[in-house]
Formats: structure tokens, sequence, C-alpha cells
């Protein structure tokens, strides 16, 4: 059986057009996967406490850093140790020594990897464009907790600390708020 030119065409379009739709549609599909499994440290925002706390304590431990931008950045904790199940509030600080102002937005991960299907904030300060004026100072919230659903996964039951790390990015390398997401998920699967 022979294929005529058109359809070979026509076949070859079709083909092309489906490996560019995917190609786009990979970036989204990435972000959502990462969302859900907790891939790349990739945590989760709840929207409530859990109304179950266990007995298991878990410590937590907190990392800054800065890529590109002339911030002094930091924890105000190092470490916090909680229940499974409570919730936990840690500050983080941020100094723009600096003359003038500058303009980041954070994003995060936790490690081990595996620990962000279980690791959730409540309030969080990250993927928000954030002005720092020069010489200003902002203390930054936190508000998290580390699921009990954790003693379910027989790798994950034994993990007795999970650290949470912010980066902070300047952000005129971001274009709009959804943009900026997307990137901070990125650049939090790529962190470790």
């Amino acid at each position: 059986m022979r294929l005529s030119n058109t359809k070979v065409a026509l076949i070859s379009l079709g083909v092309f057009s489906g490996m560019l739709g995917l190609g786009f549609a990979a970036d989204p599909l990435y972000d959502t996967f990462c969302k859900v499994t907790g891939f790349g440290g990739t945590t989760r925002i709840a929207t409530a406490a859990p109304e179950m706390v266990v007995d298991q304590t878990i410590d937590v431990r907190f990392d800054a850093n800065v890529a590109d931008v002339p911030l002094l950045f930091r924890p105000l904790q190092t470490e916090q140790e909680l229940k499974l199940g409570q919730h936990g509030l840690a500050f983080y600080e941020v100094t723009n020594p600096t003359d003038r102002e500058v303009r980041v937005i954070a994003s995060y991960n936790v490690t081990p990897h595996y620990a962000g299907l279980y690791f959730n904030k409540l309030e969080c300060f990250c993927f928000e464009e954030r002005v720092i004026a020069p010489g200003e100072t902002k203390k930054l919230p936190i508000v998290y907790f580390v699921s009990a659903d954790m003693l379910e996964d027989r790798v994950a039951k034994s993990l007795e600390t999970i650290t949470l790390s912010y980066t902070f990015f300047d952000s005129s390398s971001y274009s709009g708020e959804e943009k900026a997401a997307q990137k901070g998920a990125a650049n939090s699967a790529n962190a470790g």
C-alpha cells in the first residue's frame, strides 16, 4: 500500500503539532506533578492545620540563600522540633544593606525531597515580589506543619529531620506572578 504525498504530509504535520503541544504543556504538567507528589522537594500549600497531632516529633531546620542579589538573608531560628500535625511558626529576616531598592522573589524546597509530600505551608512569603528599601530590614513569617500521613510511608516514617530552604532571586528575570510561581517551582526542583 502506497501513501500519497499529501497523506504523508498531513500525518507528519499532525505528529509535529502533537509534539509541539506536548512541549508547551511540559512545564505546567511538571509543576502540577511536583505539587501533587512533593517531587523535587516541592511542599504543599494547606488552607488549615490538621486536626490530628501525633506524639512523634520531627526536627525542622531552616536555611536561607540569595542568588545574584545584594541582600543579607537568614533564618531567625536554626531548628524547631514539633510533633507531626502540630503547626510551627518560624521567621526569616532579610536586610538590604545597599543604597538602592532591591526587588526579589523567594522560591523554596525541602530536603530530603520525598519529605515535600508531607511538608505543608499555611503562610509563606514565597512567589510574591517584595521590594526591600535601602537599609530596610523585614521579618518574614512562615506557618507550617508536617503531616502525620508521613507515618504511613515506609521510607518517610523514620525521617528525623527536614530542612526548609528559601532562596531570594532578582525579580527582574520574572514576568508576572504566574510565571514566577512556575519558575520558582522549577528552581525548587533543581535546587536539591
